[in-house]
């Protein structure tokens, strides 16, 4: 039983191990680095950028109350630019009420459910996305600067577990991509560091504003894997995690990517 436990310890830290270390800073690059010139111009130029729509909608969303009779998300918060900047940078976040890990999303919803008295927005809602982008331009340019504490740490290494998991018929992991394979081509497209910093992002492909858990989730379905549905903890623990590896990027959300 000693020797057992012995080799299986041994095995742990030899698994460990294989597992890259977090991207050193100076070589974090956004995936908009992997884009053509077409995507790249889209996304600098808030003119040629869709998603800036978006931020519109999201914007008279701000302004508007949900109901005559309930207070308008500025009511309370007032100008987004000044207090919600730098707040897109920081999420996911462990919320202990909760008790789990929120995206910003979630805590949208969360506003509009306890504070506004009104019904969540569907995931993937254009309402939703509106509001998260509108939200989320506040702090572009912004470093990613998400926080693992002693509470979210368990979260943190579920989502650490997540993408580096073989899945699906392809028996691949998010790390045999975006670790092991940037700069190389799939398809149409080269592949990133897989960094979340630009969502949420104006897809060419979708023809609209997505979150990161749709984008996770199209990878999921590329490689024939077990769908997590929408708003599921792993997705949200796995989002922490991306955001952990991509802390120092420069936040783009609104984004534009192929």
């Amino acid at each position: 039983m000693t020797r057992l436990c012995g080799a299986l310890a041994l095995a742990y830290v030899f698994a460990a191990a294989a597992e890259p270390l977090p991207i050193p800073r100076e070589a974090l690059r956004s995936g908009i680095e992997f884009a053509g010139p077409d995507v790249r111009a889209m996304q600098a130029d808030d003119v040629q950028n869709p998603a800036m729509l978006w931020v519109e909608r999201g914007k008279a969303l701000w302004e508007a109350p949900p109901q005559a009779t309930e207070r308008a998300c500025g009511g309370c918060h007032g100008d987004v630019a000044a207090s919600m900047k730098g707040v897109a940078a920081r999420y996911p976040v462990w919320d202990p009420k909760a008790a789990r890990v929120v995206d910003l999303e979630d805590r949208i919803n969360a506003c509009r459910t306890q504070l506004q008295r009104v019904t969540p927005l569907p995931r993937e809602a254009e309402d939703l996305n509106a509001l998260t982008a509108y939200v989320a331009s506040a702090s572009r340019e912004m470093p990613v600067a998400v926080s693992v504490d002693a509470a979210s740490r368990a979260a943190l290494e579920r989502g650490r577990a997540f993408y580096f998991q073989r899945r699906g018929q392809m028996n691949l992991s998010c790390a045999h991509c975006h670790d092991q394979n940037v700069g190389k081509r799939l398809l149409s497209e080269t592949i990133s560091q897989g960094h979340g910093n630009a969502f949420p992002a104006y897809r060419l492909e979708w023809q609209t504003v997505g979150s990161l858990q749709r984008r996770l989730r199209a990878c999921l379905y590329g490689v024939r894997a077990e769908m997590p549905a929408e708003g599921s903890q792993a997705l949200a623990e796995l989002e922490l995690f991306l955001a952990w590896r991509a802390n120092g990027l420069p936040l783009e959300a609104p984004g534009v990517r192929r």
